[in-house]
């Protein structure tokens, strides 16, 4: 039997007798043990887990016994963490599906893009010769750098305080999304193998997403670099790490340095709003065409090789409107949301001197997300694509509901309220 059969069981039954040990004694009260015996039974099976399912997987990942024995000897289950699973229980209510929808003009406070702005323009000029051999080297804006640096982590103020190890073995374990954490916690163990880090230092947010930029285990591994040459790739304290590291995940997934992200237009009630969406490009001067126009001073030097070029309206007729280009989408890459691609853009926008928005977020109606995915479901009945049904408005259920509208004859405005919920849900147009 090996040395680290050994320490896992003695690491078990020492837990055991711990959690034993600290229980308090209430007489004889069955459903008051049951409810005790049910977290330590299940960090038995955790360590035996970890021994006989995560130990083999991540030795084929040339993971040391060493790094492996260290990396779990101090390591319980956070159950404090969400989304959480325990084997046993039955699955809790989808609360992603019941919570409230939140209006798209609420992500854009003026407040927060404000003080991002003026401390990125700060930050701009303090890291100006690292930026500068940054934008060499992977052909990004320092402005769209550091706009994702101030999104993800403040600009390194916001720190992380779990320890990453602990937070992805227990999602992996136990987690609703089992399948997303537990190849995270191989490449988390190939980290601390690989970058000769301990356990402890490698701190995560409660979902895995590590350091300035907040790179996801197996992102560290792919795009991390190392900015300020001392050999280290450390996210966590090295801004010029950071910073390159950010650059080299936009420039792998694509980043054009020819093209802008986007720019805001006026677009006309003749065009309707049903042609917004990554799959329905058109060049700029097809645009221009159907009557779409730039915004204020916006002008048009990085589209004169006329590229494809696509509609962003990510409130429907209800919000601005944008046209933008691939590198939009390669912002989407960092996560998988319009609203964070658009955020990012605009702040960068905002530190060259650009101002706010100049269409306005009109006040949309409070919805639940389990209304918006009923709401989906029928709309997919019918035979209309909307994507993801996931209780979330993206671009493919506006494109449905811009649709829907005009086939029943109604306004477009590519964007549901509580009454057009309804009369989705209730008639066939």
């Amino acid at each position: 039997m090996t040395v680290l059969v050994h320490r896992l069981r003695f690491a078990t039954a020492a837990l055991l007798t711990f959690v034993a040990c600290a229980m308090p004694l209430v007489g004889s009260s069955r459903t008051h043990a049951q409810a005790l015996d049910a977290p330590v039974a299940t960090e038995a099976q955790f360590r035996d887990w970890l021994l006989r399912t995560v130990w083999p997987d991540a030795e084929r990942q040339g993971v040391s016994r060493d790094t492996f024995e260290r990396s779990f000897a101090k390591v319980t289950l956070d159950w404090d963490l969400p989304e959480l699973q325990p084997p046993g229980r039955a699955t809790p209510p989808d609360s992603q599906r019941q919570a409230e929808f939140q209006s798209p003009g609420r992500y854009f406070a003026e407040a927060q893009l404000t003080s991002l702005a003026k401390r990125g323009n700060e930050l701009l000029r303090q890291w100006a010769a690292t930026l500068d051999d940054i934008e060499r080297r992977f052909g990004v804006p320092r402005e769209i750098v550091v706009a994702i640096w101030g999104r993800e982590s403040n600009f390194g103020r916001v720190t992380a305080r779990h320890q990453a190890v602990r937070v992805l073995a227990t999602q992996a374990f136990m987690g609703r999304r089992r399948t997303l954490y537990y190849p995270e916690l191989l490449s988390a163990l190939v980290i601390l193998e690989e970058d000769h880090l301990s356990g402890e230092a490698l701190l995560s947010s409660w979902a895995g997403a590590m350091g300035q930029p907040q790179f996801l285990p197996s992102k560290f591994l792919r795009y991390a670099v190392d900015g300020d040459g001392d050999g280290r790739r450390d996210i966590w304290q090295s801004a010029p790490d950071s910073l390159a590291s950010i650059a080299s995940f936009l420039r792998e997934h694509g980043w054009r340095p020819e093209q802008r992200w986007g720019i805001e237009v006026r677009v006309p009630q003749t065009v309707t709003c049903a042609l917004e969406g990554p799959g329905q490009g058109r060049t700029m001067q097809e645009w221009l065409r159907l009557g779409l126009a730039p915004i204020g001073d916006a002008s048009l030097p990085e589209w004169s090789s006329n590229p494809t070029a696509f509609l962003l309206m990510p409130a429907g007729r209800l919000g601005p409107s944008f046209l933008v280009s691939k590198n939009f989408y390669v912002l989407k890459q960092y996560n998988e949301s319009d609203l964070y691609a658009l955020f990012i853009g605009h702040l960068a926008d905002r530190m060259r001197g650009a101002s706010a928005f100049a269409g306005e977020w009109r006040p949309i109606d409070s919805m639940r997300r389990s209304d918006i995915h009923a709401m989906q479901e029928r709309l997919k009945s019918d035979g209309y694509d909307v994507g993801r049904v996931d209780g979330l408005i993206g671009f493919a259920t506006r494109t449905a509901i811009g649709q829907w509208q005009a086939k029943s004859r109604r306004d477009e405005t590519c964007y549901p309220d509580a009454g057009l919920i309804q009369a989705i849900r209730g008639a066939r147009p």
